[in-house]
């Protein structure tokens, strides 16, 4: 038998971890300084909660990453217990092998990332290899586990991640992307399966894949984070640590419950946000941001929410479930507050839903001049806006807007707030009856061009704007975005001055409101996709 390296932590200039691409944008790699963060925060929660204690100087804690992928969790906390433990376990060799054997735990996410986290953590892509640092493991997993798993398949999607049977029955060489952690009813018995005896983790933490390709249908993509945390939940931690997309905290299809839970559970102990995602993953865009939070256990009360951009960071304590959604600017909150407490009613009641028309926005049915019993077609080619017609009688969806003014607004606006100040909408298009839309726009529906021309100057408000950015964190600006927008009377041309006033807002607010929307022009040319 070939001896096994002795262990000794050698200093790596630069981090190999910090060098590897991402597998795709749904898997990215965690760089080490961030999970580095995110143990900070989760050994800061452990002394209030533990009388001061020293996390990584306890030897019976134990770790679950269940979606590694670099190993980086892994290894940091694998470091951190080394140097922790050194006066409980002072043999360097057995304090390794107790924290490898006893302590840390992973679950791969694919086999390429099981052997790259064994890399990471035991310093060979198997446990028992010659080069590995642990010396006591009898199989070549060690506690970093892969197994390929099968989808559980329904008609046309696996009922435990939604996966599309078209795109992922695949053959066993293919990867298949059935994720273990999340693929089972007892999460319990499959970790008891996984290491052998009833494992019961203090402390799990990773970045778990965030979508699954196809599975909300079509080309749109399902989110599937959500399920890792609820599944880790399941296990009955301490805490739980996760980084996931910020989208969740105000939008995310599929995601209403599970918001609806973590904001209202009063178990976050610590919400980090990062609203521009290359801030914390440089070679990926994560639209709406990047977010870690630390759920505690013990933990009964408000949250210590943080926004990090560029070098501003605000820092508060925040009940987190005032409001349906969560307003991650906490200078906006008094302004909401303000407006809400109005009770007027949302101007969704005059706005259209998504594909107002029934028409696709690829969409090429119609023709350039206007016939007999034709309406006008409001669509965009190649960011050009423009006008074709189509017979009435094709029109089947909301006909009884046909005849209807417009202000016809696009569905895609501006990315969540990656930049200050922020446009967030995209510009309006009034549509004089009769006429129709296709699925680039929503549409609100008014009975004349003076209502319409009122809507209008509304909408180009930066007050108007402002509370749209709170419910909207990504570039979709779907119906739900405008739920807090108040109905006015549509009998003048609105401004921001006026709505200041009417609303009571302080010099302040106001200041603040003119500092992170941008101004609207009145051109409408090349605006949308």
């Amino acid at each position: 038998m070939i001896p096994q390296a002795s262990f000794a932590l050698r200093g790596r200039n630069p981090d190999v971890l910090t060098c590897i691409a991402n597998l795709s944008n749904d898997e990215v790699f965690t760089p080490p300084e961030f999970a580095n963060r995110m143990l900070d925060t989760l050994a800061e929660a452990w002394a209030a909660n533990h009388g001061g204690a020293n996390l990584w100087a306890d030897k019976t804690v134990k770790f679950l990453d269940p979606c590694t992928k670099s190993g980086v969790f892994l290894r940091e906390i694998t470091k951190r217990l080394t140097a922790g433990l050194e006066h409980e376990i002072p043999n360097l060799e057995k304090r390794v092998n107790h924290i490898l054997t006893r302590q840390v735990f992973g679950i791969g996410i694919t086999q390429i990332t099981s052997l790259l986290a064994r890399r990471s953590v035991y310093c060979s892509k198997h446990a028992t290899g010659q080069h590995s640092i642990a010396q006591a493991f009898a199989s070549d997993d060690g506690n970093i586990w892969y197994k390929r798993i099968e989808h559980t398949w329904g008609e046309t999607k696996c009922e435990f991640c939604g996966a599309p049977k078209a795109i992922l029955d695949r053959e066993e060489e293919l990867e298949n992307y059935a994720y273990a952690f999340i693929h089972t009813d007892n999460i319990k018995t499959r970790l008891a399966e996984i290491f052998g005896g009833n494992m019961q983790f203090d402390v799990i933490l990773g970045n778990p894949p965030y979508q699954m390709k196809g599975g909300a249908g079509g080309s749109s993509d399902s989110s599937i984070y959500h399920l890792f945390v609820e599944q880790a939940k399941k296990l009955q931690p301490r805490f739980l640590s996760m980084v996931v997309p910020s989208r969740w905290l105000a939008g995310g299809r599929g995601l209403d419950d599970f918001r609806k839970e973590m904001l209202s559970s009063r178990k976050l102990f610590r919400l980090v946000d990062y609203p521009v995602s290359k801030e914390v993953f440089p070679n990926v865009e994560v639209k709406g941001g990047i977010c870690y939070f630390l759920w505690s256990e013990a933990h009964n009360g408000p949250c210590d929410v943080t926004v990090i951009r560029g070098k501003e960071e605000s820092s508060s304590q925040r009940q987190l479930d005032e409001f349906a959604v969560f307003v991650r600017d906490p200078r906006a909150v008094g302004i909401l507050r303000k407006v809400l407490k109005a009770g007027e009613t949302s101007i969704t009641e005059i706005l259209t839903a998504d594909t107002p028309f029934g028409i696709a926005t690829n969409f090429d049915g119609f023709h350039d001049k206007k016939k007999s019993g034709d309406v006008a077609l409001y669509y965009v080619r190649s960011g050009k806006r423009d006008i074709g017609f189509v017979p009435r009688n094709t029109i089947t969806k909301n006909a009884a807007l046909i005849d209807k003014w417009k202000v016809l607004v696009p569905k895609a606006g501006s990315d969540g707030g990656q930049k200050i100040p922020d446009s967030v909408l995209g510009k309006p298009w009034l549509s004089p009856p009769p006429s129709v839309a296709t699925q680039t726009f929503l549409a609100f529906c008014v009975s004349s061009e003076a209502e319409a021309e009122s809507v209008e100057s509304y909408y180009r408000t930066k007050f108007f704007r402002h509370l749209v950015s709170l419910r909207k964190l990504t570039q979709d600006a779907l119906r739900p975005m405008y739920s807090w927008i108040p109905v006015q009377a549509w009998d003048r041309q609105w401004t921001d001055k006026a709505l200041y006033k009417k609303y009571g807002l302080t010099k302040h607010e106001i200041d603040y409101i003119e500092a992170v929307i941008r101004p609207m022009d009145h051109d409408t040319e090349n605006d949308d996709e």
